[in-house]
């Protein structure tokens, strides 16, 4: 993504919406623009874009079902108005996708289960597997159990976060101001867009401050790091006003709205670079000729049956190397399967799994996604 015009060739987006938009400054979920920005999302996966949306505004409109003026701070009152304000919110998005014929479905994560491997693999699997059965997944934070130490603080973060776990194009974030400015523009009159940047244009944390309204918890600092965050797997970041006259559709079809923040590498090679050379390997599998003739030349994913021996104590989701039979290193990736499993299926066809471990994680030993020729 290296250009505005790319973004009419993304394949999947993650779009976060923020709570001030959502909840019109406090006075409870706009129903109108939701119907809106959902119209907008149908016309996007018309043009073919898979979508997963991340949406704010739980707590802001539990505050407004409660009755409570201004945010809380201790988190048991947070977590109950995150509890009665998700089941508004929630019906929002479901009612309205569902005059289009589009299912949705409720993901709620907490940062320990993107940081914990098993648990990282399982939302990953479930998020694509909902995006292969055509379902408009719905995330949010799973703010009822986390702890000051497991949450993600802000809902850019978790955008970011989850544009790195299903490998999106592009992650867009609608918020209620125009996008980057070199200055402040609630102090300076003069202040000016930035259209274009790269995420990790160090004079940018200079242009944008800290704080965050009353009802969310991001501010522009915070938007700038979850940028930063989707560029580790080569993701452009659109930062632009929710309440523009069709903005998600004027995106999709390049037009300068906001501010894009690019990625210094394109999504395959950004994490393709991060599997070689940023994973503490925890074991090895020693393929066949065939295995190792398949990975070189058809770049395919590594099945169970071309396993010859497996050496380690690793947990699924943990990076291994692919080795031949000399033990020169192939490729590494993430192993779908520990390496008790990885025993007992090695060298056996992909029909033959549910049968002996009696479930399918997936048929591939490691997803040729998650592997890397060295």
């Amino acid at each position: 993504m290296q250009q505005r015009g790319d973004l009419r060739q993304s394949k999947r987006w993650v779009v976060k919406i923020g709570s001030a938009l959502l909840t019109a400054d406090g006075a409870g979920l706009d129903r109108e623009a939701i119907r809106d920005w959902v119209m907008q999302m149908v016309a996007l996966r018309a043009r073919g874009i898979e979508l997963v949306l991340v949406s704010s505004g739980a707590v802001a409109e539990g505050m407004m079902r409660l009755g409570w003026a201004s945010r809380p701070h201790a988190l048991h009152e947070l977590q109950a108005a995150a509890a009665v304000g998700q089941m508004g919110l929630v019906q929002a998005y479901e009612s309205n996708f569902q005059r289009h014929d589009i299912h949705t479905a409720q993901v709620l994560l907490t940062h320990d289960d993107l940081s914990n491997r098993q648990r990282y693999l399982n939302a990953r699997n479930t998020l694509r597997t909902l995006l292969e059965f055509g379902v408009l997944p719905v995330v949010n934070e799973n703010d009822t159990v986390v702890t000051d130490e497991i949450c993600f603080g802000d809902n850019d973060t978790l955008a970011a976060l989850v544009t790195n776990l299903v490998e999106a194009d592009a992650l867009i974030i609608l918020t209620d101001q125009a996008g980057l400015f070199d200055r402040d523009p609630r102090k300076h009159a003069d202040a000016q867009l930035l259209r274009e940047a790269r995420a990790t244009d160090e004079s940018l944390d200079e242009m944008v401050g800290g704080s965050a309204g009353e009802l969310g918890r991001g501010g522009m600092l915070t938007k700038l790091r979850a940028a930063r965050l989707a560029a580790r797997s080569g993701a452009g970041t659109v930062i632009a006003f929710g309440r523009e006259p069709q903005v998600l559709e004027r995106i999709a079809s390049a037009e300068r709205l906001g501010t894009l923040l690019l990625p210094e590498q394109e999504t395959q090679a950004a994490r393709k670079q991060w599997l070689a050379g940023h994973l503490q390997l925890r074991g090895s599998l020693c393929l066949d000729a065939g295995a190792v003739k398949v990975l070189r030349e058809s770049g395919r994913s590594l099945l169970p049956v071309g396993v010859v021996a497996v050496d380690g104590d690793f947990e699924r989701g943990e990076a291994v190397a692919c080795v031949d039979k000399v033990g020169r290193e192939i490729a590494r990736g993430l192993v779908n399967y520990s390496a008790s499993d990885a025993r007992r299926i090695m060298g056996r066809p992909s029909r033959e799994l549910e049968a002996i471990l009696g479930h399918v994680d997936e048929p591939e030993m490691i997803h040729r996604d998650n592997l890397v020729l060295m």
